[in-house]
């Protein structure tokens, strides 16, 4: 282990476990670091990586948890230490050497739709809040901003980046409704008497250490796991006929939604593929009806795509209240005109939040179809429509027709990357239609539970600002703008612990209010240490 020279400080940039997407996006990553070197070098400080650039594999990234461990074991673990992301990364590689570092650590990531490096950034502070690491954190388009460099040189004196969030709120400070604590008990109650069963297809997804609630945890809750297996989802699938197939294939086309055929297996999205995500989407509900699962998530990513088509089409239907009817092995329609709760990736912190959002949602006749989305970019409105500052929340998984302009009839369905997955499958995409929004987070901290709740309002933009906000991210998935009451861009990324939010429709400003004061009386009753961030749509404090 090698001491270093004074001002110098170390760099490691985490990647995907995927050789394609490590390849593709490696020259955004070093871009990056050259900005950030030409920016250390013109504060007096020398940025130095830690580990080299492999020309055999095209990229620099660390793209295992060995690696990240051999990387670690040689390095200096009092040095200061840069985690440079522009790149969605896997947080499992670096947590290892994170825990034991000594050192002052700032994770930094660019401020890109494009290059996700966001999403990357956010899901590891939400890793290193879980696991009780200190850490500070900065974000930038260009990094020569006036908040980047002085967020920068505070760290590179003191060895800490702070941020103001003066938007959080305790819910202990806050006026809660009466009706929103009687609804919140009622539901508590209830919980806590017949509990509810979490379907777990193979627990962690991607990385996601901060998406796994320790089941000690989740029992205050009344929720208790029901740990499936991805091959027993796939073995399902395999036994739905190609009758039963067709037969979803056709509800969604007398829907309205929109396919994408053609016929090139390798670059296009098929037929096959659809019929194959129809038995997927069967076999996850006679799964759920089976084990009596509230809510069920599937990892998505990792876990099925070497075996059968992305689960996307599925995960968005199973979130819709109008989906093709399932029937179990009675003959009985599998939960008719609801949604089969489902979080995308297997983020249980998710599948909690969406499942609280779905009782209380359905207690105050509130539309309950709700999803997590990637707080993946936001930026300021190019076409002159409104002066806010719009977020863009994306996910390719788990967003319901519910939420889409037009509903069925307004989405289409666009092949998979083939970057990330080889055997394609359908979007669901669309365009969220407008509206009044409760967004909300459930992370760990201090090994505890806790909640963030804030509102915000779904807006419309012109066809051609939504198209460059696609292009500008990934424009197969569906979109979301967004405007958060009384939370500015950077008060969101100091304050958020994960790459996920979960989002709601109420009908209107008042009934979102209560939603969300029923919902964060709900979390607080059953133990979750909750907070309220900004404000209400009149700029009126909770």
């Amino acid at each position: 282990m090698k001491k270093l020279n004074r001002k110098t400080v170390l760099l490691v940039a985490n990647g995907d476990l995927r050789q394609s997407a490590n390849e593709k996006c490696w020259p955004a990553q070093a871009a990056m670091e050259k900005k950030l070197a030409a920016v250390l070098a013109a504060s007096g400080w020398k940025l130095v990586r830690a580990h080299p650039y492999r020309p055999e594999r095209k990229h620099g990234f660390i793209s295992s948890q060995k690696e990240g461990m051999a990387v670690f074991a040689d390095l200096d673990s009092s040095a200061p230490l840069i985690v440079a992301e522009s790149v969605w990364q896997y947080s499992h590689h670096l947590l290892p050497g994170l825990i034991s570092h000594r050192g002052p650590i700032l994770t930094v990531a660019n401020w890109s739709g494009t290059w996700p490096g966001l999403v990357g950034m956010l899901n590891l502070n939400g890793s290193l809040t879980k696991a009780g690491v200190k850490y500070s954190t900065l974000w930038s388009e260009d990094f020569d901003d006036d908040y980047f460099h002085a967020g920068l040189t505070s760290w590179l004196k003191t060895g800490v980046a702070r941020h103001k969030t003066g938007h959080v709120k305790s819910l202990a400070r806050a006026v809660v409704p009466g009706k929103a604590q009687q609804v919140a008990k009622s539901i508590a109650a209830d919980l806590r008497r017949r509990k509810s069963i979490m379907g777990i297809f193979d627990e962690g997804c991607m990385g996601m250490y901060n998406a796994v609630i320790p089941d000690e945890l989740l029992f205050q809750t009344g929720v208790y796991k029901e740990r499936l297996s991805q091959s027993a989802l796939y073995f399902g699938a395999t036994q739905v006929s190609d009758a039963e197939a067709k037969a979803v294939f056709n509800w969604y086309q007398k829907k309205g939604l929109k396919f994408h055929l053609g016929t090139e297996e390798t670059t296009e999205l098929t037929k096959n593929q659809v019929l194959w995500q129809c038995k997927t989407y069967i076999a996850a509900c006679r799964i759920a009806d089976e084990f009596g699962c509230e809510t069920i998530g599937i990892q998505y990513q990792q876990g099925l795509k070497d075996l059968l088509p992305a689960s996307d089409l599925v995960e968005g239907t199973l979130n819709s209240t109008d989906r093709p009817p399932v029937k179990n092995a009675a003959g009985q329609v599998i939960r008719a005109g609801q949604p089969i709760t489902h979080f995308n990736e297997v983020d249980e912190c998710a599948g909690l939040d969406g499942l609280f959002t779905q009782r209380v949602h359905s207690a105050l006749g509130q539309p309950v179809a709700n999803t997590l989305h990637d707080l993946r970019w936001g930026d300021w409105d190019k076409s002159g429509t409104t002066s806010d500052y719009v977020w863009v929340f994306l996910i390719s998984g788990s967003a319901p027709a519910d939420h889409h302009i037009g509903g069925w009839a307004g989405s289409d369905s666009h092949r998979q990357p083939a970057m990330y997955f080889r055997l394609g499958g359908g979007t669901l995409r669309g365009i969220a239609k407008p509206g009044e929004i409760v967004w909300s987070r459930v992370f760990m901290e201090g090994g505890k539970l806790k909640m963030d709740l804030g509102r915000a309002k779904v807006i419309s933009l012109p066809a051609a600002e939504t198209e460059r906000r696609w292009q500008e991210t990934t424009w197969q998935w569906p979109i979301m703008h967004a405007v958060t009451y009384g939370v500015s861009r950077d008060q969101m990324m100091a304050r958020h612990k994960a790459n996920h939010i979960q989002v709601a429709y109420a009908h209107s400003a008042k009934e979102a209010d209560l939603a969300l004061y029923t919902k964060a009386a709900l979390a607080a009753e059953l133990g979750l240490n909750v907070s309220v961030c900004g404000t209400k749509a009149d700029g009126s404090p909770f």
